[in-house]
């Protein structure tokens, strides 16, 4: 394979592009530049209050992760087989698991994709807490743009849960339809030859067809993500970016600012565009397991986090298309975080192309990985990291 953006310039098979930064093998050194290739808004930390996450390395050489044909994965196996650039397993605080690959590193960013809906979602829940947000209100009393658009009559609730009756279908392979226009309308796909630029919150007007109603099944489209996020910024009357640095990234001790991709006009990619590295990702897991608390001061209200584990409808989740992608578990979708219910409940966000932060908050681990998968949405690599995951709960498992 040709070096990816090295040279000066890179080859022309070398270079990544806007057209080509999520496709492999150029997303294997796009996740990890995005803002050279996408323009961004910081989300700075506070470099005087970094939380320490201290070191107790546990040998977990023995696990055996369940792969196809019946064959058994050690876990380095499965991070090979699973393009992953960066694993971090925390048990109460303390780093158990380091890993990095594909030239990333414990200060670089790497895209979450849509684990940064989770991350809006737990800024909604404190905004919530502070009465600037009701999740009951009408996205139109909040947001009046949107009168006359399939979002008429929905809550902030439905974004939320991924429950609005918005005809849109997030198709990831798609070349061409509303959401390669979407993509374009957030600085995410080239302009074609022609084509006047557009911006996230103007085509929020192309949305006008309804495919079921507001409160039904689960339905999952980004668009809904993004207008939260702008309903978060309306509401507060501050800019995303800034929201996410004052109220999570320096109150949870960060130790490296994050980034978020912006459209032309400065709208926030809220659906999939903040960068972060690894060891932010997991504090952020480590303040649910703390159930919102950092340093005795709380952070997302524990009542929040309480209404991710034990509020969303199975039946919604059961009715949506991803249902399919993990068989045989009883799941919900609540906030922005999905949840596989068990005695132990597992809350984790996932993004496309092997993004996740899991969080078991009964026994206290948290695992954060971030990867470069070919594939978008990949059945047998959801499959194979759920089950990494349950066998690292249970090594780390203390009995009794």
């Amino acid at each position: 394979m040709t070096d990816l953006m090295t040279g000066f310039p890179p080859s022309p098979q070398g270079q990544v592009t806007l057209a080509n930064w999520r496709t492999s093998p150029f997303n294997r050194w796009a996740f990890q530049h995005v803002r050279e290739i996408v323009p961004s808004a910081d989300i700075p930390y506070d470099p005087s209050n970094v939380l320490p996450l201290p070191t107790a390395t546990t040998d977990l050489d023995g696990i055996r992760i369940p792969g196809a044909q019946g064959t058994a994965l050690t876990l380095d196996e499965f991070l090979q087989q699973a393009s992953t650039d960066a694993l971090i397993v925390l048990r109460e605080g303390r780093i158990v698991v380091e890993r990095y690959a594909n030239g990333m590193g414990p200060r670089t960013p790497h895209i979450l994709m849509s684990v940064s809906k989770s991350l809006l979602g737990l800024l909604t829940g404190i905004l919530v807490a502070q009465d600037k947000i009701d999740p009951d209100a009408l996205v139109t009393d909040v947001v009046p743009e949107l009168a006359g658009t399939a979002y008429e009559g929905a809550k902030v609730r439905h974004l939320l849960d991924m429950r609005t009756g918005v005809a849109f279908d997030e198709d990831y392979m798609a070349i061409s339809g509303p959401i390669v226009e979407y993509r374009k309308s957030t600085n995410w796909n080239p302009l074609g030859a022609g084509e006047s630029s557009s911006d996230l919150r103007s085509f929020y007007q192309s949305l006008r067809a309804s495919d079921g109603y507001h409160g039904g099944r689960f339905h999952y489209i980004s668009p809904n993500s993004d207008l939260l996020g702008w309903v978060v910024e309306r509401a507060s009357g501050q800019r995303f970016a800034d929201l996410m640095s004052d109220w999570l990234w320096k109150p949870m001790r960060a130790e490296s600012s994050a980034y978020i991709t912006v459209d032309r006009l400065g709208a926030p990619r809220c659906a999939g565009g903040i960068c972060a590295t690894a060891r932010d990702l997991a504090r952020v897991g480590q303040l649910l397991v703390d159930d919102g608390v950092c340093d005795g001061t709380q952070i997302i209200p524990s009542a929040w986090i309480d209404d991710i584990t034990l509020n969303g409808s199975q039946d919604a989740w059961a009715a949506g298309v991803f249902a399919s992608f993990f068989p045989g578990r009883r799941m919900h979708y609540r906030n922005k975080w999905y949840v596989d219910v068990d005695e132990a409940p597992l809350l984790f966000g996932l993004g496309i192309h092997g993004q996740y932060l899991f969080v078991d908050r009964r026994n206290r681990i948290v695992v954060a990985i971030m990867s470069s998968q070919a594939l978008p949405l990949d059945a047998a690599m959801i499959s194979l990291t759920m089950s990494a995951v349950a066998e690292l709960r249970r090594a780390l498992t203390v009995p009794g």
